[in-house]
């Protein structure tokens, strides 16, 4: 049995479900690195895990819901640095169609984004790309980071894929509040889960993320609102089940859930809708 050593092999879990998607003939996205970077760990860590490849179709959305809203903002938004927080084997400096212009910043722990780069040593990213080894726990290490960031852009938007459920809500807090302190940082794109998923989560996954000194934590009763106190103010929400819905990459018998829901409330419908989902955010 191979198990999750610390958190940083959560990005080889994902990363193989990035690479299953990537295999389709039909595939939503492309990501030609994930197989690679997942490698035989990731693939045995799935392998591993309860309802493994199961749980596959969810984060093939999130990846593809994220690329689509990355790169909205970045055409429309006039962005000029994405900070990408807890980037993991996130490899869209690689392989998204990114202005060679944009300054693309993956902020992370020494050994992930060596790891990274090591394997992608013969790639050449498709923008300006840096990597800022750091552990974003670290609150004044954080603050100085944002702070240079804040320097040297104009319009940044701020990307933590698969970040804040490791968190507390009291380090969440935190990081909104510090990111917020930043002027040019405009957007926040990150994904939430309600606390029915979070409940979810734990019976299923959460002695593997443990055996990694890691745990799921965050999510917030009140969704995008919690933010608010911190500055920050829901522009877009997505729900995970409507977005898995229009890229056809849905659950397994997720049409006789849809066919329970319309019995439901409309106060249950609506808790189903922010089941999970992904965010952009908008200083206030």
């Amino acid at each position: 049995m191979v198990q999750i050593e610390n958190i940083s092999d959560t990005a080889r879990w994902v990363a193989v479900y990035r690479a299953m998607e990537t295999e389709r003939s039909d595939a939503i996205f492309r990501d030609p690195f994930a197989a690679r970077l997942a490698g035989d760990k990731g693939r045995a860590i799935v392998n591993t895990m309860k309802r493994g490849k199961a749980a596959a179709w969810a984060m093939i959305v999130r990846t593809a819901a994220f690329d689509e809203m990355i790169l909205e903002r970045v055409r429309n938004g006039n962005v000029d640095t994405v900070l990408n927080l807890a980037a993991g084997l996130d490899a869209r400096a690689w392989r998204l169609p990114l202005p060679p212009t944009l300054r693309w910043v993956d902020v992370d722990l020494p050994g992930i984004l060596d790891y990274k780069l090591e394997t992608l040593r013969d790639e050449k990213p498709v923008c300006r790309y840096e990597a800022v080894r750091l552990d974003l726990v670290d609150g004044p290490k954080r603050r100085a980071l944002f702070s240079q960031m804040d320097r040297e852009s104009s319009r940044v938007l701020v990307v933590s894929e698969g970040l804040v459920i490791y968190l507390t809500a009291a380090q969440v807090g935190e990081l909104a509040g510090d990111l917020h302190a930043s002027r040019t940082f405009e957007w926040w794109l990150l994904d939430l889960a309600s606390p029915r998923l979070l409940a979810i989560m734990i019976k299923y996954w959460g002695k593997n993320v443990q055996a990694g000194d890691a745990q799921f934590q965050f999510a917030p009763e009140e969704g995008t609102r919690f933010f608010e106190q911190f500055g920050w103010t829901e522009r877009e929400f997505r729900s995970g089940a409507d977005e898995a819905r229009r890229l056809n990459r849905q659950m397994r018998l997720m049409w006789l859930f849809r066919l329970v829901m319309r019995i439901r409330s409309h106060a249950s419908r609506e808790e189903m809708r922010k089941f999970s989902g992904y965010a952009l955010l908008e200083r206030v």
